[in-house]
């Protein structure tokens, strides 16, 4: 026996002391040669540097053509001050229609309190995974009043709002599992079905009956089904049929997830979102999803639903286990947003008219607003990156702050300026804002 074979029967001792047990007769230890680091001079350096990754490469060229253009860079601008009707850049007052504070409560003296107090009575953070340091009782309370909206018997809080919908579908869902959605949806939902590794269609935006179709031809091909849509598309402004999807979902035997992030506080008479809105019960449907970043004035995101799948994921979502639990200054001012929201249906009503105005000016100018119903989103289409990006930077010179949306965010015909509406607003903004528009396209 040689030098070299002593000392690898010496490792192998080694390691199944370690064990405790014996390796199997199918182990194999590492050769010398493969004990050598790798030689780098064969590795191509554009796979050792962040700045030869393509994707960077491409974004640098994006960035070069705009500044050829003197165009101003629309993304990352420092603003200062709460997020409303109005906002300061740089010293100067713009109207702004690039946040999602639609009733206003972002800033809100009571929400500000709420948040104030529960940091005197908690701190700032949770500390640990709510599994393993416990509830704080801001948490519950919140959760609870969200499941009392929807009026169902549970909901679990999650310290944001894209992870909630990456690990409730990556938990709920896996490889013998479809997993079926709207054209349009959220990049958290696909996100999600990447990681569930189920099979995954879309269906035209909207389009009820092609979702029947296809669930129609394929639905016997898998075990589970999940049917996912937006109360309110964040892009496009528009809502879902949501009566006939409860119809579709209960004749293929599927479970249906409605993303609540941009209707809660904006649809239903009292603000209550989709199920108020479209008159329905809220255990219609399976999972209710939304986010505490927009009307709620906090940040992170929720599933609301039935005990046992709020209990499934409390105790298995890696999104909620592994996870520091929500803030406690953060859930307690969402709870006091959701009360003022509840107490003041008079924001939602004031946010509706200021969508409807919008909506009918812009249309009276000829503006393309796409599939907008003027709840508190409206696109301005200009059908290209180049129109998005000048027509941003042209009201942003008269003091009107909106985001451009890009390819390959939206394809490159669908470029457009997103204004989201607030209940702030006032007619003379949105007036001086149509104005300018029609003026400059």
């Amino acid at each position: 026996m040689t030098q070299s074979t002593l000392g690898l029967k010496a490792k192998q001792q080694l390691i199944e002391r370690f064990l405790g047990r014996k390796v199997g007769a199918g182990w194999t230890a590492p050769s010398a040669a493969a004990a050598r680091p790798p030689d780098r001079s064969s590795v191509p350096e554009a796979y050792t540097r962040f700045d030869r990754h393509p994707d960077y490469e491409k974004m640098l060229v994006s960035k070069a053509a705009a500044d050829r253009l003197g165009l101003r860079n629309p993304f990352f601008i420092a603003h200062d001050g709460v997020a409303g009707a109005l906002t300061r850049i740089d010293g100067r007052e713009f109207i702004n229609f690039s946040s999602y504070n639609y009733l206003g409560l972002a800033g809100h003296p009571a929400v500000n309190k709420a948040a104030k107090d529960a940091i005197d009575r908690y701190g700032t953070s949770a500390s640990a995974s709510r599994l393993v340091a416990g509830e704080r009782l801001i948490q519950r309370e919140l959760e609870e009043a969200l499941a009392d909206l929807y009026e169902v018997e549970d909901c679990v809080v999650f310290v944001s709002g894209h992870a909630t919908n990456v690990s409730t579908i990556a938990t709920l869902f896996g490889p013998k599992d479809l997993v079926i959605h709207d054209a349009l949806i959220h990049n958290s939902v696909l996100e999600g079905i990447k990681l569930a590794g189920s099979a995954r269609r879309s269906f035209p935006h909207n389009d009820t009956r092609a979702l029947d179709a296809i669930l129609t031809e394929i639905r016997h091909q898998f075990e589970r089904v999940l049917i996912v849509v937006e109360g309110h598309y964040s892009m496009d402004g528009d809502i879902p049929d949501l009566p006939t999807l409860i119809d579709i979902k209960r004749r293929h035997g599927c479970f249906l997830m409605v993303d609540e992030a941009h209707a809660l506080g904006v649809l239903g008479a009292t603000g209550k979102g989709s199920h108020e809105h479209h008159r329905i019960a809220g255990q219609d449907v399976d999972i209710w999803m939304g986010t505490l970043s927009k009307t709620l004035a906090g940040c992170g995101g929720y599933i609301a639903g039935e005990r046992a799948l709020v209990e499934h994921l409390k105790y298995a979502a890696p999104g909620f286990v592994y996870s520091v639990g929500i803030a406690p200054p953060l859930a307690a001012a969402s709870l006091a947003a959701l009360r003022i929201l509840l107490k003041e249906p008079e924001r939602v009503a004031r946010l509706r008219e200021n969508g409807q105005l919008f909506l009918k000016l812009a249309k009276e100018s000829g503006i393309n607003v796409g599939t907008s119903q003027g709840f508190s989103i409206v696109p301005v289409i200009t059908g290209s990156s180049l129109k998005a990006a000048k027509l941003s930077n042209q009201l942003f010179e008269r003091s009107i702050n909106v985001q451009p949306i890009v390819y390959p965010a939206v394809e490159e015909k669908a470029a457009r300026l997103r204004f989201f509406l607030s209940n702030l607003h006032t007619e003379v903004q949105i007036r001086q804002t149509l104005k300018t528009i029609e003026g400059q396209m």
